[in-house]
């Protein structure tokens, strides 16, 4: 999933946007560019909402920032993108103009999806897949999966492709399972995030509650990159035990369909709006800077994939080459489990 030259590079990123935090660099864009959907879904209230979309030109405009590189992963997603008036032009864009950039799709509108990565291949197809049949069409509202199945079959051999699965309340371990075997079937990765409080979809905070948590996970996430110890950590973090510092959203950011900058998908906290401001100046700006600094070092309130895998391989990547001890000397105190001595490796060798 991820290269000696990405850690490494994502390493030296990390460095300048602590020791420049006026000049940071991102990691990752996520453009939440609509808030049309056709879904129906238990876990996701943007149906909801009133239809709004960021225009291309607000998209181009964005892309002009110096906090973008050529190594930001851009991500479109929405609501669901390809239902956006001018997905097909931005895409177009996009797959010229910065080709680092990936799409997010429930997979429901299948041949739209399907012209659309031929026409201007994204560097990444995400796939939400959360259960079979009958627990899709109860989580997702819509009778979807085999238009799921039918993106899949046809676009695995063409783009890089990941099956996204959300542990929620609304679906079980055994749907984790479920996935996991059809990832292993069309031979495509599969990524697995947790269900969590998210401002922008309406969501509330609801922490999963099955007992044994540890044991009901699959043996087969073994078989995936990047996962286990994501799902494994929530259960420290659910018992208040876990602190990590939030490092991700030093490095990575989001863009809403009205133009609000978040400082992170979890907290109701504006950073600015990109209709009065440059990106530049909302991500880099003094006021920002200070906020950023302030919930970095105090915030341990989500478990959100999108922030929590980076401080979780930030973290383990730096045991393996300095002592625990040591990294808390310029890091500050942080734990993965009750004993605050606890290192990865120790809490991980066990399991």
């Amino acid at each position: 999933m991820y290269s000696i030259y990405d850690y490494a590079h994502n390493g030296f990123l990390y460095l300048n946007n602590i020791m420049r935090p006026h000049h940071k660099w991102l990691t990752g864009l996520m453009i939440y560019a609509t808030t049309a959907c056709q879904s129906r879904c238990k876990h996701c209230n943007i149906w909801q909402k009133e239809v709004e979309h960021l225009s291309l030109d607000d998209i181009q405009r964005i892309m002009q920032s110096k906090c973008i590189t050529k190594r930001t992963t851009v991500g479109l997603e929405g609501g669901e993108f390809v239902l956006h008036p001018e997905a097909t032009e931005i895409m177009a864009w996009l797959h010229s103009h910065h080709p680092n950039y990936t799409l997010l799709t429930n997979g429901l509108a299948a041949q739209r999806v399907i012209d659309a990565v031929r026409s201007y291949p994204p560097r990444h197809l995400y796939v939400s897949l959360d259960g079979g049949r009958e627990t899709y069409r109860r989580m997702r509202g819509r009778d979807g999966y085999d238009r799921v199945v039918q993106v899949v079959e046809t676009l695995r051999k063409e783009v890089p492709l990941s099956l996204m699965f959300c542990l929620s309340p609304w679906n079980s371990f055994r749907d984790m399972a479920f996935v996991i075997d059809f990832a292993k079937h069309y031979h495509v990765d599969v990524r697995i995030g947790i269900y969590g409080t998210m401002a922008f979809f309406d969501t509330t905070s609801e922490l999963l509650t099955a007992s044994d948590f540890i044991g009901q996970i699959p043996k087969s996430i073994h078989d995936t990159q990047e996962n286990f110890d994501f799902v494994a950590l929530y259960d420290q973090w659910r018992g208040g035990h876990l602190r990590l510092r939030c490092q991700s959203i030093m490095s990575s950011l989001v863009v809403h369909s009205n133009g609000d900058v978040p400082l992170c998908q979890n907290l109701d906290v504006t950073l600015g709006n990109i209709h009065s401001q440059t990106l530049d100046e909302i991500f880099n700006g003094i006021t920002s800077c200070q906020t950023q600094c302030h919930y970095s070092k105090n915030c341990n309130g989500c478990w959100i994939n999108f922030h929590r895998k980076y401080d979780i391989i930030l973290m383990r990547n730096l045991e393996r080459l300095l002592p625990k001890w040591f990294i808390e000397k310029f890091y500050g105190p942080y734990q993965w489990t009750e004993n605050p001595h606890t290192t990865y490796h120790q809490y991980f060798k066990n399991l």
